[in-house]
C-alpha cells in the first residue's frame, strides 16, 4: 500500500520541481526567418540552466525558462544577440 502513496508523491514532487525557475522575455530585433530562431536557439542553448527557448519572429520576442538559481543578465546577452547578428532592446524577467 505504501508503494502506491509514494509513487504519486514522487511524481507530483518532481512536476513542482521541474516548474521551479524564472521565465525572461527579451525583446529582440532583426528575426525574420526561422534560420535567425534556430541561431539564437544555439547561443542561448550553450548557457547553463536553460531550459526552454521560443522564439516568436513575428513579434521579436524571445522567451527563455531557466532553472532555479541561473540567472540571465543584460550585459551577458547584448553581446549574445549581437554576436548572432541581432540587436537586443530589453528583458523582462518573472518566477515560474
Amino acid at each position: 500500500m505504501q508503494r502506491f502513496l509514494i509513487v504519486p508523491l514522487l511524481l507530483v514532487w518532481s512536476l513542482a520541481a521541474s516548474a521551479a525557475g524564472t521565465q525572461y522575455a527579451m525583446r529582440v530585433d532583426g528575426l525574420a526567418c526561422p534560420y535567425c530562431a534556430y541561431g539564437i536557439e544555439k547561443k542561448l542553448k550553450q548557457i547553463e540552466g536553460v531550459e526552454k527557448i521560443d522564439v516568436d519572429l513575428e513579434q521579436g520576442l524571445v522567451t527563455v525558462n531557466v532553472r532555479e538559481g541561473v540567472e540571465l543578465t543584460e550585459p551577458q546577452m547584448v553581446p549574445l544577440f549581437k554576436d548572432a547578428g541581432f540587436t537586443y532592446r530589453s528583458m523582462t524577467k518573472q518566477p515560474r
